[in-house]
């Protein structure tokens, strides 16, 4: 026991002068590191391609409704599989599929079910009426995916039979090509975070707002609260991320996409009054009156049997009770 205990006493002074000497290297070291900061590091949050901030130059499309948004009355139905000969509804029943242009990120209107792989949503229900009542068969329809800036140019080159995809009827647009009767009224809204201290429009004042480029959201922003700042992008999910990411602190768009947006983010929330209401109505081709009056007896039909409001209560009864849009005729 003596001689174990006396053996570390031996060792005492070496390794006192040996942590002397590693505590002095240490002084040294942290001498000569005091004057200088620390090395640090920052990241820039990456940006969606095409993002603009704030350009004059890229003006929002105008929402003005001062022209003639009548509907053109309805048509009798024929039966499904035997179109009007020479129509345009005869031609699209030959080629076999409907040509629907519309997107897959739009949830709970235009989606593709994870499980199932199906197309689904509210819009989706509505290529589906107008399939069925050409073919007999509502699934005979092709897809082409499409951003919002691409909606006119895919109808006016034909490269789709319709668009539905959250389009609002109105003048710039009518100019360029048709719609259908109305089959939803939205009421434009702000996404925000819960504790972002928006609430209400006037919150938005020297904040960023987002949304997609050829929607009709900023012009809406820009009248009621000037001094806000708008970024614009390619789809919703880029300026979720942006909100995600810090670089916007809000989102404006129509009730039923923000809703959408909504949930996939559970800290954020939809807040304020209506910053106004638009139609949205199917975009169909200039100079295809048959079939612009073909599209508004299927949705006229499909109001009336009941379709539209189960359509609805599957999709949109987050967003309240629902009704389909009145509808003023023209000959």
């Amino acid at each position: 026991m003596t001689a174990h205990v006396g053996r570390p006493a031996r060792l005492l002074p070496a390794l006192t002068v040996a942590m002397a000497a590693v505590l002095s290297l240490a002084a040294c070291s942290s001498d000569a590191t005091s004057v200088a900061e620390p090395p640090s590091a920052t990241a820039q949050q990456p940006l969606p391609p095409d993002v603009s901030f704030d350009n004059p130059t890229q003006t929002p499309p105008t929402q003005s409704t001062d022209c003639d948004t009548s509907a053109l009355r309805p048509t009798v139905l024929p039966e499904p599989r035997k179109m009007p000969d020479k129509s345009t509804m005869a031609r699209i029943y030959d080629r076999g599929r409907l040509v629907v242009g519309t997107d897959l990120g739009s949830n709970p209107l235009s989606f593709r079910d994870p499980i199932s792989g199906d197309v689904k949503g509210f819009d989706i229900d509505v290529a589906h009426w107008i399939a069925g009542a050409i073919f007999g068969d509502e699934n005979l329809i092709e897809y082409r995916m499409l951003s919002n800036e691409d909606r006119v140019e895919a109808l006016r080159n034909g490269s789709v039979d319709i668009v539905v995809k959250t389009m609002s009827i109105n003048c710039d647009r009518l100019e360029k090509i048709d719609f259908s009767a109305p089959y939803y009224a939205a009421s434009q809204q702000i996404l925000a975070y819960r504790n972002s201290g928006i609430s209400q429009p006037s919150d938005l004042a020297g904040k960023n707002v987002c949304a997609t480029r050829a929607s009709t959201s900023i012009a809406r922003v820009q009248r009621a609260v000037p001094s806000a700042k708008y970024v614009t992008t390619g789809s919703w999910a880029d300026c979720l991320v942006m909100m995600q990411q810090g670089q916007v602190d809000a989102i404006t768009s129509d009730d039923t996409i923000l809703a959408g947006i909504a949930s996939q983010d559970p800290w954020v929330h939809v807040v304020g009054d209506s910053l106004g209401t638009e139609n949205y109505g199917v975009g169909i081709p200039k100079g295809q009156d048959d079939f612009v009056r073909f599209i508004n007896g299927v949705l006229a039909e499909r109001k009336a049997d009941g379709s539209w409001q189960r359509s609805y209560n599957r999709w949109l009864s987050l967003l309240g009770p629902g009704s389909p849009p009145p509808t003023t005729y023209r000959d």
